[in-house]
């Protein structure tokens, strides 16, 4: 399977520095010292290398990269700085690497790799990772179109081949209300599930004004969220959460089809970029269930981030982690976990124990059915699984440079924007 993608144009002030002493190594007892590495050093990515270093012992934090000096130099003094990790930081200046290429080096540090960038990079990150025989955290979701959801697969093979653990943030699979949920939901506690439904409702959120004098590359990079190539749009960055849930409950099925509609109707300032403010789909799995999915970054609206499963013999609700019906059950009152601290400690242990995790395909289809979200509400076109897979539009630009022109794209209109 061909997939285009792009050639990075190498940028890193730090290109060339010697590693020598930091081969790859696979700890696998508790005496070994596991080499951390963070791409990406923004907010999400400075809390997934907190989360990491406080999951076991014998963790150090060896190298970073991000596109910006002040994300890296950031990242590096909040964590020295902070008591519970600082004595887990060993970073230098010659394993800081800045640059759109910071991530060469940063693996090349590693024993196990940090991927927290804005997701376009994604694909090409996790494949240079597996390639180089790294184990992965990647933050969710793992792409942003269906030529970079096949690199994400081509990937998961090939890790599994090399027995090498990825962990993903879709942190509820780490959760004990969820799995404890779920556990019911296979075990048929509600029956044959009719209809499911989800959401990701609510208000704005940071956006970053152009300065004078950025370059076009550097202020979409640093106001990310707001360019479908950099983020996927909302639906994918952020809904994807929810749209897991609805496939880890159907047993790790993904939809066939979708249908919806949505829109850019208050936030459309040219500082948020191109994106949507809203969605709503009907998702289409096999044996004609259907799941309702909405999606909306809009101030002064009703708010709701949960999902809910109907079946034949009950409902569960994510809100207390509740079944109603035949066998009722909710999750007792502060039982539940810290999922995000959770599926650090999962990595490391699995790390130690040489006991393989590899959630790659999982969030890869959970991103393929947002990605569909997306397409079919841009479009106004109803999209399949396989066209959705198989799409050959590339959105991230095939090259990057600090000096390019790179205009914001036009907002997609139902009815008009095609279907590619």
């Amino acid at each position: 399977m061909k997939t285009s993608r792009r050639k990075f144009m190498q940028t890193s002030a730090a290109a060339g520095v010697a590693l020598a002493g930091l081969a790859n190594v696979h700890a696998q007892n508790n005496n070994d010292t596991i080499k951390i590495g963070l791409v990406g050093c923004g907010g999400r990515g400075s809390g997934a290398a907190e989360q990491c270093l406080r999951a076991g012992a014998n963790l150090k934090l060896v190298a970073v990269g991000d596109a910006f000096r002040d994300r890296a130099d950031g990242a590096v003094n909040g964590l020295r700085n902070n008591p519970a990790t600082r004595d887990k930081v060993d970073v230098t200046a010659e394993r800081t690497f800045i640059g759109l290429d910071a991530y060469r080096q940063v693996i090349a540090a590693s024993d196990l790799v940090i991927l927290a960038t804005p997701p376009g990079f994604r694909p090409t990150h996790i494949h240079a990772a597996v390639e180089a025989g790294k184990h992965i955290f990647t933050e969710k979701p793992v792409a942003v179109d269906g030529p970079g959801i096949r690199k994400c697969l081509e990937a998961y093979a090939a890790a599994n081949e090399k027995k090498l653990n990825i962990v993903a943030g879709t942190q509820r699979r780490y959760q004990t209300g969820y799995l404890e949920s779920m556990k019911r939901i296979h075990d048929g506690d509600i029956g044959d599930i009719l209809a499911a439904r989800c959401y990701w409702n609510q208000g704005r959120l940071w956006h970053r004004e152009k300065a004078q004098g950025m370059g076009d590359l550097e202020w979409q990079l640093r106001n990310w969220l707001y360019f479908a190539w950099l983020s996927g749009d909302h639906i994918v960055e952020q809904h994807v959460h929810n749209l897991d849930v609805m496939n880890w409950a159907t047993k790790n099925s993904h939809p066939v089809r979708a249908v919806g509609m949505g829109g850019r109707q208050v936030r459309t300032a040219p500082v948020f970029g191109h994106i949507f403010d809203h969605f709503a789909i009907d998702f289409e799995y096999p044996n004609g269930l259907h799941v309702l999915s909405m999606a909306r970054q809009i101030e002064g609206c009703e708010n709701n981030v949960s999902e809910a499963v109907v079946g034949s013999k009950g409902q569960w609700v994510s809100s207390g982690y509740r079944i109603s019906g035949e066998k009722p059950w909710a999750l007792p009152a502060r039982t539940d976990n810290n999922p995000y601290q959770a599926e650090h400690v999962a990595l490391i242990e699995s790390i130690r124990a040489g006991r393989q995790i590899n959630d790659l395909k999982n969030v890869a289809e959970s991103t393929l059915t947002a990605i569909m979200g997306r397409m079919t509400c841009y479009t106004g076109k109803a999209v399949t699984w396989d066209q959705a897979l198989n799409s050959q539009t590339n959105i991230v630009p095939d090259r990057l440079a600090w000096d390019m022109n790179l205009p914001v794209p036009p907002v997609a209109v139902p009815g008009q924007t095609e279907l590619r």
